[in-house]
């Protein structure tokens, strides 16, 4: 008789301190995820092209290749992924660069189970698509166009797509929905982010920069996603 597919969603946690990855991987494991522990890169993306998870928990300090490096290949795989940096002792260069590898969220050593256990929660609703959206609609935002269905950015010119991290998504849908209207940086923050734990201050400006880099002619000078002083952002459509 076939086994049943064991249908959880499967976390891989990437640690290279055997007794640290073990204690994640029974912790998550009895909160009903389906857990796998793997001590670095190269057992890593194997483990994805067999196994691909729905969120990656990456240690940022692995011998060889770091954890920034793993997140890069892994978001230019796929943005539906979620990515949670483990950072030391919170350390916010770790932080910064992070965000600008595409993780969409950063937890710092030592932690508290139950806070990584809220993020993990936060960073697989919006990786597994708990956001509602329109199907099939597309709209443009500067040089590129949003699908709401498939949670991507196409290049009109050429129709390539390139995938969004889950935060990044949310993000444009946000603004897709209040055009021409300033947005504050603590509630843009509040609406993508899910949780209650303080963040960091500088993680929307980050995303921001982010964003603008894939969708603005000119990201030095943005017409698509404006900056509003002393508020936050405003989206502009394009007029044509």
């Amino acid at each position: 008789m076939a086994q049943a597919k064991d249908t959880r969603p499967h976390i891989v946690v990437v640690e290279d301190e055997a007794a640290q990855r073990q204690l994640l991987v029974d912790y998550l494991g009895r909160n009903g995820y389906r857990v796998s522990g793997v001590d670095g890169g190269a057992a890593f993306r194997k483990l994805v092209e067999r196994d691909p998870p729905d969120l990656v928990m990456l240690d940022v300090g692995l011998p060889g290749e770091d954890g920034f490096a793993l997140a890069r290949w892994l978001r230019e795989k796929s943005g539906r992924i979620g990515i949670i940096m483990v950072t030391a002792a919170g350390d916010t260069i770790d932080r910064v660069v992070g965000l600008e590898t595409g993780a969409d969220d950063y937890i710092p050593k030592p932690f508290d189970p139950r806070e990584l256990l809220a993020r993990v929660k936060s960073v697989m609703r919006r990786a597994t698509g708990a956001v509602t959206v329109t199907t099939g609609k597309r709209l443009r935002m500067g040089r590129r166009v949003l699908d709401l269905e498939k949670r991507v950015l196409v290049d009109p010119t050429d129709g390539n797509e390139e995938p969004l991290a889950a935060s990044e998504f949310d993000l444009l849908k946000v603004f897709a929905e209040n055009p021409n209207r300033p947005l504050a940086r603590d509630w843009l923050l509040e609406v993508t982010a899910h949780r209650e734990m303080e963040a960091f201050d500088r993680a929307i400006d980050l995303r921001i920069t982010r964003l603008r880099r894939k969708i603005e002619i000119d990201p030095a000078h943005p017409d698509a996603i404006r900056t509003v002083r002393g508020v936050g952002y405003m989206f502009v459509p394009p007029k044509d």
